[in-house]
Parts: structure tokens; C-alpha cells; sequence
């Protein structure tokens, strides 16, 4: 039988060989950290010591970049309470009714200035006719006027689509009593 040590040998001889690696990549890397500022404003970490001094270069170490923490991020009250967030996000029945119909009246009151911007497009358009007025000299520049209100017209008619559709969905979303 034999014994348990034997099988991890090899490991050992791994981590040790990495470990030397390692340590001498840190030494290595610690003497090549000089840098030399010459004149004309010339960085090299090139020269030897000897060069540099023949030179007026100015020896200088490098240093590991600085690292700032960011900042923690804040903590919730809700995340902090437990178990009580669960409860706080329920809402009371006759407040979320309330607030049902506020979104319902909001949304109708939007209904009727789109549909009153949409009637005052359509009557400025003129069935693609639009009266010239008197900056439109060009016929290029009465073109264009007459293509950004048939482009105004079809979004109007989006966004009043938009919105009876949501309206639709608040009136759905209630039990027939």
C-alpha cells in the first residue's frame, strides 16, 4: 500500500515551481521600474544608468497606478426592513381605485386635446391642399410644409390609437358590477 504523500508529490512541485516563477517575475519586474526623463522632453527605459547621466536624463521610478474605491452602493430601506417591503407594497382597494380613475381621466383628458390637435391638422392640411402662405415662394418649400403635415396627421392618429387602447385596457381590467 502506498502511502497517501506519494500522489501529491507532483502538486507540490507544481505550487513550488509557480511560487519561484512568480517571485522572480515580481523581482524582475522591480528592477526594470526605472525610467529616464531626458531633455526635449523624452521619456526611454532604455539607457543604462551610464547613458542617461551622459545625457541629462533624470532617473525616476515607476510606481503602480493609483486606484481609488468607488463609492458603496446605498442600501434600500426596503432591503433593510425584511420582510415588511412585502407588505408596504400592497395597496389599499379603494386607493388603487382611485388612482384607476385618476389614470382614466388623465387619459381621456389627452384623448380630447389629441383628437382637437388632430381636427386643427386636418383642417390646416386640406385634404392635401394646404393654403400657401406668403414665405412659400418656392413651390419646393410649400412641398415639404404639405409632407410635415400629412407626417403630423398619421402620427396624431398613432398616438389617439395609443390612447384608446390604454383606455381600453383600464376599462378591461375592472369587473362588470
Amino acid at each position: 500500500m502506498k502511502p497517501r504523500f506519494v500522489h501529491s508529490l507532483p502538486r507540490f512541485r507544481t505550487m513550488a515551481a509557480a511560487c519561484l516563477v512568480m517571485t522572480a517575475a515580481s523581482g524582475w519586474a522591480q528592477s526594470g521600474s526605472v525610467y529616464y526623463i531626458c531633455p526635449g522632453n523624452v521619456f526611454t527605459n532604455t539607457l543604462s544608468p551610464k547613458e542617461a547621466a551622459q545625457k541629462g536624463c533624470k532617473a525616476k521610478e515607476a510606481r503602480e497606478p493609483t486606484t481609488i474605491a468607488g463609492p458603496r452602493p446605498r442600501s434600500t430601506p426596503s432591503a433593510s426592513s425584511g420582510g415588511a417591503a412585502a407588505s408596504d407594497a400592497k395597496v389599499d382597494r379603494s386607493e388603487q381605485k382611485a388612482r384607476d380613475s385618476d389614470a382614466k381621466r388623465i387619459l381621456q383628458d389627452e384623448l380630447r386635446k389629441a383628437e382637437g390637435e388632430l381636427e386643427a391638422l386636418k383642417k390646416e392640411y386640406n385634404n392635401g391642399a394646404p393654403e400657401r402662405r406668403g414665405d412659400e415662394r418656392n413651390y419646393q418649400k410649400y412641398l415639404d410644409r404639405t409632407a410635415e403635415l400629412k407626417a403630423a396627421i398619421t402620427r396624431k392618429e398613432a398616438d389617439i390609437a395609443a390612447i384608446k387602447r390604454e383606455l381600453g385596457k383600464t376599462d378591461q381590467g375592472k369587473p362588470a358590477s
